[in-house]
């Protein structure tokens, strides 16, 4: 069984390659849920859902989240109504959220939740939250504190950084289907999704680290010099006092990681690392990504 760790555009689009080689029964996903809230009634959970699209094969591909051929008939009304819904929620991706949001106010778990929709919609793979309790990043900019799907979908990521927030009420500990999926997995894949929105919520939920520590664990960069391929991975990394590089996201994966992967292209060193086509501008160059990591364990 291979995990991935995922959030955001990258690790879905690696994702999509590995299943040329691998059974969807034989992934699991562990997915961000530190930019999941409420909205309009329907609990959005947006990581989650690339994921579960995705293994349905009904993704946007285009934009690599929603239902492909969606239409925006509630979204259109509702803003004629007044509401300030800043997201564009589909009608079919609507649905999802609504779907969730009963069977979290009925008593499910996140996971549980998670499982059920997976279910009904014909998926085998493991899509695995990181954790069953509430978490959310935030961002600090003036005298405001913002949810990041405020910051980066309403404001288009416009807005200066002044700190970066994980806010939790209870701190999140990563739950035991995450911790069994991996200490059972032949290896561990960190996607090149956004280090500090990302993978790094996923990396503090109590338990996650010393279970990658006993894993076989490689990291893939987001990053070609001084640049994400896609996001504002740049500016948030800023905000955290980091460079914006391979580098530095090395650093912060180093005490997990067995290998470290790098694009080709990238003029930044790190000792050590792998280097690889690593820009999945399309299927092709994500199933060739995503053969040469596999075979890596050997």
């Amino acid at each position: 069984m291979i995990t991935f760790l995922s959030g955001g555009t990258g690790t879905p689009k690696l994702i999509r390659g590995a299943r040329r080689y691998l059974d969807d029964s034989a992934i699991t996903v562990v997915v961000n849920t530190a930019e999941d809230l409420w909205i309009s009634g329907g609990h959005l959970s947006p990581d989650i859902d690339t994921l579960l699209y995705l293994f349905s094969g009904r993704l946007n591909t285009g934009t690599w989240w929603g239902i492909v051929d969606d239409t925006f008939l509630t979204h259109d009304e509702l803003l004629l109504m007044g509401v300030d819904e800043y997201i564009g929620i589909g009608d079919r991706d609507r649905a999802v959220q609504i779907a969730r949001g009963e069977l979290l106010k009925s008593g499910c778990t996140l996971t549980e939740a998670t499982r059920i929709l997976s279910e009904r919609m014909g998926i085998t793979a493991a899509v695995l939250p990181m954790t069953d309790q509430q978490v959310a990043t935030l961002i600090r900019t003036g005298d405001r504190v913002i949810h990041y799907q405020e910051y980066w979908v309403k404001h288009r990521g416009s807005l200066p950084i002044d700190e970066v927030i994980r806010y939790s009420p209870t701190g999140p500990s990563a739950t035991g289907q995450v911790l069994s999926a991996i200490e059972s997995s032949d290896m561990v894949i960190i996607g090149p999704s956004n280090p500090v929105t990302s993978i790094l919520p996923v990396l503090e939920c109590d338990g996650i680290i010393p279970a990658l520590m006993d894993a076989f664990v490689i990291a893939v960069s987001p990053f070609i010099g001084d640049a994400p391929v896609s996001g504002p991975a740049a500016a948030l990394m800023r905000a955290r006092g980091l460079s914006p590089d391979s580098r530095s996201t090395a650093a912060l994966y180093r005490d997990i990681i067995d290998l470290f992967v790098q694009d080709i292209r990238d003029p930044v060193d790190v000792p050590g690392s792998v280097r690889l086509d690593t820009l999945m501008t399309g299927e092709e160059q994500s199933a060739s990504l995503a053969q040469a990591l596999l075979s890596m364990r050997g």
